[in-house]
């Protein structure tokens, strides 16, 4: 997994995609720009929505090189991510609020060859990542209440992707910080401006009523606008 700090990356989320034409999809949107692609796996206990377990991630490792970026979004994630490197995750995040033994989990990560992030819901402080800050290379910021796609990105939330990147800051500078949910060419520039640098974006580029290679186009416009 290769990035840039200097750069912002943008994930789109297969959440939003055809999956009728899953590996067509997202080998569009790798030819549009796309740097990872995002893999929201949900079980109907910690959110209230069933999405995809390691098949698919299996899958998707068969059409593109890109880094698969899987968000784990389950109740007791650490019996799955074995599973989910073997099928061929470069990064795996678990939240917070659904693992009780967090270190021990991250460490099962590294373990399995794969990147380890921490994913946290609007209504958990950033404080709460201070003792795990070290262990991680990613922290997945949720901008919506998880469980579904398609949803408004919450403003409040920008004030803690700020104090994040204060904190990383201050301990260990190359963490990603990862915003997902609600993001579209209006958003991005909150997020980016509050200190994120990896975009999830699912809608605005599957569901783009020009099509994938425009909606990434869209994305990249706005970015671009704000980075200048």
């Amino acid at each position: 997994m290769t990035s840039s700090f200097n750069e912002v990356l943008i994930a789109p989320s297969i959440l939003a995609a055809d999956f009728a034409q899953l590996g067509a999809q997202v080998k569009a949107a790798e030819e549009a720009g796309a740097d990872w692609i995002h893999v929201d796996v949900m079980d109907g206990q910690f959110v209230p929505n069933i999405t995809m377990g390691p098949l698919v991630v299996r899958a998707l490792r068969d059409v593109t090189d890109l880094t698969l970026d899987v968000h784990l979004m389950i109740v007791q994630p650490e019996n799955y991510v074995q599973a989910f490197a073997d099928a061929g995750a470069d990064l795996i995040s678990v939240h917070l609020e659904a693992s009780p033994h967090l270190h021990r989990t991250l460490q099962q990560i590294r373990d399995a060859g794969c990147k380890a992030g921490v994913a946290i819901n609007p209504h958990t402080p950033a404080r709460a990542l201070q003792e795990i800050i070290t262990m991680i290379d990613l922290v997945n910021v949720m901008t919506v209440n998880p469980g579904f796609g398609g949803q408004s990105f919450i403003m409040d939330t920008k004030s803690k992707i700020a104090q994040l990147r204060a904190m990383i800051g201050d301990v260990k500078a190359d963490v990603h910080i990862e915003v997902d949910g609600g993001i579209n060419a209006e958003t991005a520039s909150h997020a980016v401006q509050a200190g994120a640098n990896v975009l999830v974006a699912g809608s605005a580029i599957f569901k783009h009523e020009s099509g994938i290679a425009a909606g990434m186009d869209v994305l990249r416009g706005a970015l671009a606008a704000e980075l200048e």
